[in-house]
């Protein structure tokens, strides 16, 4: 590969593996603060809708960016009131989150510009380099806001169970609600940041990358500096499929196929040895 092309990979690589950074972060929070939510999914494709028809509509970059951002953290603000405000279960009512995205952002679309399916917005797109500038930087702040600040620490003491926050003095259920607050704004700049991508919103872009980000942060230990290496790790996947698909692989038409599906099959993988590990733990005990 010329030197051309390894510049092209690393910068697809990175601008693949920053949104995922972003939403990973927001992961991050809500599972020191012990309440892990698995709605980065929802919040990713709320956040990429609603940048992509506030772009269409207002013409302003910036302006769709920012409807992303705060219409994932409006669902996740849901999530977090039910599981906190009314003790329901964080994954029921994440999962729920999850679900319930689609089915609205599908109403939401049909009543207001008359179709289910890709709407466009050329006026959010933006190249691989403003796309990283958009989610690196959010990303990285957010990983030494958590890792270094006095809010990072407090949110890890609310995560030790509410008895031990109460005797440090730390009033668990703010932090814990604030935690979700970050997970949606990040994750619906994040999705706002796959929009932009394409310059359109397409049904079910998000693809499982809020899983992803989640799987992302177990990879990396539970740690800021861990997890974003994961991140890297998942984008030079994705750097990878993207390639594949755009010049084929020599001597297989499935080839780019199975390339495609590398990063879901490492996330599954992931999955089942972290689910094996911790019954491995919990056996030790």
């Amino acid at each position: 590969m010329t030197f051309g092309g390894l510049a092209s990979l690393g910068l697809s690589t990175l601008s693949s593996a920053a949104p995922l950074g972003l939403a990973a972060m927001g992961g991050l929070a809500t599972d020191y603060s012990g309440s892990l939510s698995v709605a980065l999914e929802g919040c990713m494709l709320v956040g990429a809708f609603s940048a992509a028809a506030v772009a269409r509509v207002s013409g302003d970059p910036a302006l769709g960016m920012l409807a992303g951002a705060l219409a994932g953290l409006l669902l996740s603000s849901l999530v977090g009131a039910l599981a906190i405000g009314l003790k329901a279960d964080v994954f029921v009512a994440a999962l729920a989150a999850d679900i319930l995205a689609p089915g609205a952002v599908s109403v939401v679309s049909q009543a207001a510009y008359g179709t289910k399916g890709v709407l466009p917005a050329e006026a959010l797109r933006a190249g691989e380099g403003e796309i990283l500038a958009l989610t690196a930087l959010p990303a990285l702040l957010l990983a030494l806001f958590l890792a270094r600040s006095v809010f990072g620490l407090r949110l890890r003491v609310a995560g030790e169970g509410d008895e031990v926050a109460k005797a440090a003095g730390v009033a668990s259920g703010p932090y814990r609600f604030a935690a979700h607050l970050i997970a949606g704004g990040s994750s619906g700049l994040a999705g706002a940041a796959l929009a932009a991508g394409i310059g359109a919103y397409v049904p079910g872009m998000s693809t499982g990358r809020g899983w992803i980000a989640l799987v992302a942060v177990f990879l990396g230990g539970r740690t800021p500096g861990g997890t974003l290496l994961a991140c890297l790790l998942f984008g030079l996947l994705f750097a990878l499929a993207n390639i594949a698909q755009g010049i084929g692989l020599p001597g297989s038409s499935s080839g780019a196929e199975l390339l495609q599906a590398v990063p879901y099959a490492v996330t599954a993988i992931a999955l089942v040895a972290f689910k094996r590990a911790k019954r491995g733990r919990e056996r030790s005990y």
